[in-house]
C-alpha cells in the first residue's frame, strides 16, 4: 500500500484488515529507515567474536588435545575473558567433538603376511655390514588424552602383537 501512494494507517487498516497499532509501527519503521525488516541488535552480544571463533579452531587445529581450560587462557591473553565452559558450549556449536580415537591395529593380517614373506625371501642374505635399530615407542596403559574432531571420529595405532 505504501508504494501505491497510500499513506494513512486508517485506510491501510481498513483495506487490509491488519491491526491498527501494527499499521503504525510499520509505517513508522518506514519512514524512519525505508523498510519494515527487523532492525536487529536484540540480546546481549557475543563474548566470542568471528575472529576468537578463527583462533580457536586454529589452535584446535595445531593441537586436538588441547583442553577447554587452556583455550579460554589463550582467549584471555588475547583480550578475551570466556569461561572455559563457554569455549566447550562454542566448539559444540561450531561442530567440533571430543572423545577418544577409536583404536585400530597397527598391523593387518595382509601387513604381517608381507613381513613374514619379506623375511622368507632374504633369509641366507649376508647380514654382517646391516645395521638394525629399534625406535619403537611402547604405551604400557591405556591412551586417556581425548581428541578434537569434526566430522568423523579420528583413529589411533593400537598395537596387538
Amino acid at each position: 500500500m505504501w508504494n501505491e501512494g497510500v499513506r494513512d494507517a486508517n485506510e491501510i487498516h481498513r483495506r487490509t484488515n491488519i491491526p491498527l497499532s501494527t499499521v503504525y509501527n510499520n509505517l513508522k519503521k518506514l519512514e524512519k529507515s525505508g523498510t519494515v525488516q527487523h532492525a536487529g541488535g536484540n540480546g546481549r552480544p557475543r563474548k566470542i567474536t568471528a575472529n576468537a571463533s578463527k583462533a580457536l579452531g586454529q589452535y584446535v587445529r595445531r593441537d586436538s588435545s588441547i583442553s577447554t581450560r587452556t583455550l579460554a587462557t589463550k582467549l584471555s591473553n588475547i583480550g578475551i575473558e570466556v569461561s572455559y565452559r563457554t569455549v566447550g558450549r562454542h566448539l559444540a556449536d561450531a561442530g567440533y567433538s571430543k572423545s577418544l580415537p577409536k583404536a585400530t591395529p597397527m598391523l593387518t593380517n595382509d601387513h604381517k603376511r608381507k613381513r613374514v614373506e619379506w623375511a622368507e625371501n632374504h633369509l641366507n642374505d649376508k647380514w654382517n655390514k646391516t645395521l638394525f635399530s629399534d625406535e619403537t615407542a611402547f604405551q604400557l596403559f591405556r591412551n586417556m588424552v581425548e581428541r578434537w574432531y569434526k566430522g568423523e571420529r579420528p583413529t589411533r595405532p593400537m598395537p596387538k602383537d
